[in-house]
């Protein structure tokens, strides 16, 4: 049984390596299940608005990594709306130790984006909407893909959290864990993916970016707001997330993504799997994928050259849209 733990206030994080975006506003909202997410909204710094880019993040992750992308988008036109997923960044913590990342089901998290979507970027942003996925993110925006009531017009996802390798197939992994959490280890850690807090230390080898500057923004961010940090997944967070990956990797789900998808994959991903990924963006009917060359996993955290790349696609497959309508 999970206990929701509020956090105090909806204060974006503010450090000179790291500044708050122009034109923000940050407050919460409530889900439709009565979880409290802390939510942010960028304008535009263009006088050429092309709608909204409603960005959702990873596991782990928090409005405030993504202040330098913001700003990307701001300065193309774009509104940005964000949120932090329950169970991490400020919004609501779900058990007693809320340094875990925790969820009961994974379609919570589209709880989460639907809630968003309804009372926050329908009535307080100009459309066409666009929703940007990564990682953990990328895996709830595909699942919104399906659905009938459609929220966006594109997606665009990076390294979306397709499959995950562990040793075992995706049903073993679904199986071994759905055990663990009837047997009561719901809220235990999940040993094999124990969590080191980042830190100039752990920048060597890390799985996420090759670049340092980035990945020290990141640390002293954390430094400044702990509060914002969660560490390793649970057993619950990991038995929703392998069910989940086994729909996303099912046969059929590729025919029912009903809104245009661009996919990018990390060809040096350690994370989630790049052929999985690469697999789905060959299968899908209106998408399509490409694969970064040097990437690691989070590619708008990459170097300049890896993140040029991906806004450049992004451009591109957002401009196909602007001339079609």
């Amino acid at each position: 049984m999970s206990s929701v733990v509020k956090v105090d206030g909806p204060q974006l994080a503010n450090t000179p390596s790291n500044p708050v975006p122009d034109g923000a506003r940050a407050g919460f909202f409530k889900t439709q299940d009565g979880i409290q997410l802390r939510y942010a909204l960028f304008a535009s710094t263009s006088n050429k608005p092309k709608g909204t880019i409603c960005l959702v993040q990873g596991r782990t992750e928090y409005i405030e990594k993504y202040f330098e992308t913001i700003a990307d988008f701001q300065s193309r036109g774009f509104n940005v709306a964000t949120f932090d997923w329950r169970g991490q960044g400020g919004s609501a913590r779900l058990i007693a130790n809320p340094k875990l990342g925790y969820v009961e089901d994974f379609r919570d998290y589209l709880t989460d984006l639907t809630s968003f979507h309804v009372d926050i970027l329908l009535p307080d942003c100009p459309p066409p909407y666009y929703l940007v996925g990564h990682s953990m993110g990328g895996l709830v925006s595909l699942m919104a893909t399906t659905r009938d009531q459609l929220m966006f017009d594109r997606v665009f996802l990076t390294a979306p959290m397709v499959a995950v390798e562990t040793g075992f197939s995706l049903s073993t992994t679904a199986t071994m864990l759905s055990v663990g959490k009837f047997l009561g280890a719901g809220q235990l850690p999940l040993k094999p993916w124990e969590f080191k807090r980042p830190s100039e230390a752990t920048f060597p080898g890390n799985d996420i970016t090759s670049d340092h500057g980035r990945y020290m923004r990141m640390v002293k961010t954390l430094d400044h707001r702990p509060d914002l940090e969660i560490g390793a997944p649970t057993v619950s967070w990991g038995a929703a997330s392998f069910k989940a990956m086994i729909k996303a990797n099912s046969s059929e789900f590729p025919s029912s993504v009903r809104i245009p998808v661009l996919v990018l994959a990390a060809a040096s991903d350690t994370v989630v799997s790049t052929p999985a990924i690469e697999q789905l963006g060959m299968s899908m009917r209106i998408g399509r994928h490409a694969v970064l060359p040097n990437s690691r996993h989070e590619i708008f955290m990459e170097t300049d050259g890896i993140r040029a790349q991906a806004l450049a696609a992004f451009d591109a497959f957002i401009t196909e849209h602007t001339k079609g309508s």
